[in-house]
């Protein structure tokens, strides 16, 4: 089948099997997918306009909700930070998608982006796991333990919590900045930021996995959908040229619809995988896919 928006040809079961695989296995992680689905669009598909972020958001709002609801059932979504990773993403992924598609719109520097992005991420997830190497020899935690999120302060300086007899906190301004910073770069990505907050609350913050998945994922699909809008109806006022930059809502559902049940899968999964296990899954695939990129680039 041909997509008209973005010229791609490739049979409908092919979307959604490439999304379920991928995002059942982020998801554990608070990640949706969408950082290594975009890849798949430009290099394997040939998804290479800029229309090909907004796609990637489609993805996004799609397929999250379904992660979300798990979380939730389980007690796992604190919601105060969600709301301050979504106050602080949704201004940097307006500003994103605007230097997206001034400044990005040639796919050759744009797919040397993604790379020092991805790198960046897997570097910062690879020091995290030698630090904790020794957790990999832990038992995985079992569905008998208490899997509730317990807030016990949030205010404008300090959000702390309770997980499973631990006490966790984190700065409420440097969360918001942290978030400004991480919306930008995931406008300009198409990918909500989802892929590179939540590693960041793991390695700077040192937050459980377990717990910031649930506020990542949901704070990536508000973006996600303000992005959408942006490409929607913002974006064909800001490009000359004929190129395609709102959305493919055919192929981003197709996508968002393997994504739905892959993310359902891997949320209710995630109990059963130690954190270290799902840190080093998510390091390997980015070191490896950010160095094919950046090698593309700098040979071509």
């Amino acid at each position: 089948m041909t997509f008209p928006v973005s010229g791609v040809e490739t049979p409908l079961w092919l979307p959604p099997l490439v999304a379920f695989g991928i995002s059942f296995f982020t998801s554990m992680g608070g990640v949706s997918g969408a950082f290594l689905l975009l890849p798949f669009q430009v290099s394997v598909l040939g998804f290479t306009s800029p229309a090909v972020s907004p796609t990637n958001h489609i993805f996004n709002v799609v397929a999250i909700p379904s992660g979300v609801l798990r979380y939730v059932r389980e007690g796992r979504m604190i919601w105060p930070l969600t709301c301050i990773v979504v106050v602080g993403t949704v201004p940097g992924v307006f500003l994103g998608g605007w230097i997206r598609l001034v400044y990005l719109p040639d796919p050759g520097p744009f797919k040397a982006f993604v790379g020092c992005v991805l790198l960046y991420i897997g570097v910062q997830l690879l020091q995290d796991i030698v630090r904790s190497r020794r957790a990999l020899e832990r038992p995985a935690p079992t569905a008998s333990e208490d899997w509730t999120v317990h807030v016990s302060e949030f205010s404008a300086r300090r959000l702390a919590f309770r997980f499973q007899d631990a006490d966790y906190a984190c700065s409420t301004v440097g969360v918001g900045l942290m978030s400004l910073a991480v919306g930008l770069v995931g406008g300009i990505y198409g990918i909500g930021g989802g892929a590179i907050i939540a590693p960041v609350f793991v390695v700077m913050y040192r937050l459980p996995v377990h717990v910031v998945a649930g506020a990542t994922l949901l704070g990536t699909f508000v973006t996600s959908a303000a992005a959408v809008l942006f490409f929607q109806f913002v974006g064909p006022h800001l490009v000359t040229g004929n190129e395609a930059v709102t959305p493919d809502w055919l192929l981003g559902v197709l996508f968002g619809a393997g994504g739905m049940a892959g993310m359902y899968l891997g949320a209710r999964a995630q109990r059963f995988v130690p954190a270290t296990a799902i840190k080093v899954l998510l390091c390997l695939v980015l070191v490896v896919v950010a160095v094919r990129y950046l090698a593309v680039f700098l040979l071509s």
